[in-house]
């Protein structure tokens, strides 16, 4: 009997994971985009360059652009009412956005930029930190970001790429040895490494770009970085001038507000 209560209990704790890690689609919300404005949603991060390009575009063309970001769970409904564009930060991600979201499909996801792992510091980075070796030998308080089965990044698995990049298992077991905290999000990290007297943490190019004022980044040796990509996927029954926006996004004119924040082609 204690056996089948066992399974019994098991089987709830994996549905109760599920269910928080792909939102539940409300059957009574219909997919309607077209309302005269281009919707697009997806995770904090890739929005600052998003932001800036939809800004661009709509002074250039007339026609406006609403970009909403962050957890999943905070814009959801909303984009499953009105969403013209889904964003991913890394085809993981994605993965997951075409998994929930009946309205794309993996033909509709295109990559536009790749952008780059890096170490951030505290400002002057005081522990004189030069890359993931110096990690690895000295002592180090690491933040990584993690989805912990039940939350969309793309930080999940990045540091574990990273530490065991050069087939060593004790380079993982040693960068393991040294995190702090596991936190879910990007934005979450980014308050752990600030609040927990971190050394360091890892995390994408554009988080330190954009935070200059409270932190310093140091690049990965070469033979550890590893990159994640930014994909767009038009929906189904989107704005007719939503692939007028995709293509500013990859266009010469449209690049600029990518680069600065560390994408590249």
């Amino acid at each position: 009997m204690k056996r089948y209560m066992s399974v019994a209990v098991l089987t709830l704790a994996v549905v109760s994971t599920f269910s928080v890690a792909s939102p539940k689609l409300d059957p009574t919300i219909k997919h309607q985009p077209r309302d005269g404005v281009i919707n697009i949603y997806g995770p904090g991060g890739p929005d600052t360059a998003i932001r800036n390009a939809a800004k661009a575009f709509s002074q250039k063309t007339g026609i406006p652009v609403n970009v909403t970001a962050g957890p999943e769970s905070k814009w959801t409904r909303e984009a499953q009412q009105k969403a013209d564009v889904i964003f991913g930060s890394s085809e993981q991600s994605m993965s997951a956005f075409v998994e929930t979201y009946p309205f794309i499909t993996d033909q509709d996801v295109q990559p536009v930029y790749l952008r780059r792992a890096v170490i951030a510091v505290p400002k002057g980075n005081p522990k004189n930190i030069s890359g993931i070796q110096d990690l690895l030998d000295k002592p180090s308080r690491i933040v990584v970001t993690e989805g912990l089965g039940v939350y969309n990044t793309s930080g999940t698995g990045v540091w574990e790429d990273i530490a065991g990049r050069k087939g060593s298992l004790a380079d993982v077991q040693n960068f393991r040895s040294k995190i702090i905290a596991y936190a879910k999000g990007s934005g979450a990290s980014f308050k752990a490494f600030q609040g927990q007297n971190a050394d360091a943490w890892i995390t994408w190019i554009h988080w330190p770009l954009n935070h200059m004022d409270k932190v310093d980044y140091v690049e990965i040796e070469p033979e550890r970085r590893i990159y994640r990509d930014l994909t767009l996927a038009k929906t189904q029954g989107a704005e007719p001038q939503t692939q007028d926006f995709i293509d500013f996004v990859n266009s010469e004119e449209g690049k600029p507000f990518f680069t600065r924040e560390g994408w590249t082609k």
